[in-house]
């Protein structure tokens, strides 16, 4: 038998991000050159495009296993020029990586414009975070 976590299990292991992350929970978007990290522990070799700072409640309250963004996702001024590959979501000071994914369509996260010019208002359209083993 495959192991399978209950709805409510997802749900709180979900609403665990928030509640680690705390208010202002911060979101980098990178440049890819070779193969994404591993994990969140890997190290970085990727360039910063993007910095954002997520509202103070970010997600919704996880529900049938799955939770989306709410607020706006915005940087009004990206750090530098590329196209964006994936992201890591840390909580506020920027040393504890919470998630990582893809950035693209059909992805993980959707940006309102994937190629990025330096100095650009950049915008995160749409993101679900699903829990899995259901």
């Amino acid at each position: 038998m495959t192991l399978q976590i209950s709805v409510l299990c997802r749900n709180a292991m979900l609403n665990a991000i928030e509640t680690t992350g705390g208010t202002s929970a911060l979101l980098r978007i990178y440049d890819l050159t070779g193969a994404a990290p591993g994990s969140c522990e890997a190290a970085i070799t990727a360039g910063t495009l993007v910095s954002i700072t997520c509202p103070s409640d970010y997600f919704t309250a996880a529900s049938g296993g799955s939770m989306v963004k709410t607020g706006t996702w915005s940087d009004a001024s990206a750090d530098a020029a590329g196209t964006a590959d994936f992201f890591r979501m840390f909580e506020a000071t920027g040393a504890t990586c919470l998630l990582q994914g893809s950035v693209g369509v059909g992805l993980d996260m959707t940006l309102d414009n994937y190629v990025i010019a330096a100095g650009q208002t950049v915008t995160i359209s749409t993101f679900t975070v699903t829990a899995g083993n259901a």
